[in-house]
């Protein structure tokens, strides 16, 4: 009963906050009388104000105001990328393919009758049996077919993007617009594009690659000088991943600025 109590006390402590502070945002600063315009956009401002603080809750703990906020943005997301989806592809690609008199109703230009385009569209048909209990299994077909086309399709990209692309970066000339030794020390810089910081760079690539697979060859036992080779690759690795989880870091840090900007500029007003 103590627990329901100051779960109320919460609510109503929430919900005054938000209908004050929706109240004070709806005056406009310059002075001038409250409009429509005005008190809507005091709304959605107070509004993302709190569902920004609902989520920043879930660092104290898990709560009623996080899930909520939750499943707002989950709704939401789902709710816009479900019309995005129908305007963009059904209405946007499908209908002017298959219908002219659909393309006048929805008023898209209409561009030739292709029959190919009735596959995908009794495809979708099978996913939405997911939603029937009896005909369920209908939708196993369609996933089966989406499944295995994206399968195959970024297989054959990632196959070029990533793995081709990567081996043939490594491909790199180790002695950079070489003169001789004479010409590389008389004009020795260490410019960026200089030719010391471009061998050096190409050098670190070389070798941080080969140690890198020979940490993954384990057909040989990893001592000497293999083993030596095998922990730099470790080194290697260790960099790399580091790299990328701070850049990973950084871009949710980004997020936090951003939304920590609008608190206090957007919502408080307390940023110049």
């Amino acid at each position: 009963m103590n627990g329901s109590r100051w779960t109320m006390i919460v609510l109503i402590a929430v919900v005054t906050l938000f209908l004050v502070s929706w109240a004070i945002k709806s005056f406009p600063s310059s002075g001038d009388t409250i409009s429509w315009p005005s008190i809507r956009h005091a709304f959605f401002v107070t509004l993302a104000a709190f569902v920004t603080l609902a989520i920043f809750s879930f660092l104290y703990k898990d709560n009623p105001y996080y899930k909520f906020a939750e499943h707002l943005f989950v709704g939401v997301s789902a709710a816009y990328w479900m019309c995005v989806g129908f305007w963009s592809t059904f209405v946007g690609n499908l209908i002017p393919r298959i219908s002219p008199g659909l393309s006048k109703f929805f008023g898209v230009p209409y561009k030739e009758f292709t029959f190919y385009y009735f596959v995908p569209l009794i495809l979708g048909i099978l996913l939405l049996m997911r939603l029937s209990s009896k005909a369920g299994w209908l939708s196993r077909w369609a996933l089966a077919f989406i499944v295995g086309t994206t399968a195959g399709l970024n297989l054959i990209r990632y196959l070029r993007s990533d793995f081709i692309s990567q081996v043939s970066n490594t491909f790199v000339p180790l002695l950079v617009q070489w003169k001789g030794t004479g010409a590389f020390f008389s004009d020795f810089s260490l410019a960026s594009g200089g030719q010391f910081t471009l061998m050096l760079t190409n050098w670190v690539i070389f070798i941080g690659t080969f140690c890198g697979l020979i940490y993954f060859f384990f057909s040989k036992e990893h001592k000497g000088v293999f083993g030596a080779a095998s922990r730099v690759g470790i080194w290697v690795l260790m960099i790399t991943f580091g790299a990328s989880f701070g850049y990973t870091v950084m871009g949710r840090v980004s997020l936090l600025v951003g939304r920590l900007t609008f608190l206090f500029d957007d919502w408080l007003g307390l940023m110049n």
